[in-house]
C-alpha cells in the first residue's frame, strides 16, 4: 500500500516526470477516459485500484464516493492539493462529498476557475 503512494523527493520520479507533473501535462491522456464516458472533466479524483482498497478498509463510507463518475479535477483537488496520509484522505473524503452533496454548474464553473489557478501555480503537484 505504502509503495503505490507518491512522496515529496520520490526516486521514482525522473527530472521529464516532474515537468510533466508540475506542467499537468501528464493529465492530457486522460482526455480519452472522458471520450469513452469513464471519466468526467469534474468529479471526484480516482485513486490507484491499492490505495482506494486500502482507503475502503480504513474510511467508512469511502466507497460512497464512487457514486459519480471520477474527474481529472475536483473540489478536494482545488482545495487540498495531493495528499497520500489516511488521515488527510479522510479530509479529501469530505471535499468530496460536499461535491456530490452540492452539485451544481456553479459549482462546476468555480472548480474550473480554482483549477486555472492551481495549474499556474503548481499547487499540490508532485
Amino acid at each position: 500500500k505504502e509503495e503505490a503512494i507518491t512522496k515529496v523527493g520520490d526516486a521514482r520520479i525522473t527530472r521529464v516526470g516532474r515537468f510533466l507533473r508540475k506542467s499537468r501535462i501528464d493529465e492530457l491522456p486522460q482526455a480519452i477516459n472522458i471520450l469513452r464516458g469513464e471519466m468526467s472533466w469534474i468529479g471526484p479524483r480516482p485513486e490507484a485500484l491499492v490505495l482506494s482498497n486500502w482507503y475502503e478498509a480504513e474510511l467508512p463510507f469511502y466507497r460512497y464516493r464512487h457514486i459519480v463518475r471520477p474527474g481529472i479535477t475536483g473540489w478536494a483537488q482545488v482545495n487540498q492539493g495531493h495528499v497520500a496520509a489516511v488521515s488527510d484522505v479522510l479530509e479529501k473524503l469530505h471535499y468530496d462529498f460536499y461535491y456530490i452533496k452540492n452539485f451544481s454548474p456553479w459549482l462546476d464553473v468555480l472548480i474550473v476557475f480554482r483549477t486555472i489557478r492551481t495549474m499556474l501555480t503548481g499547487f499540490g503537484a508532485r
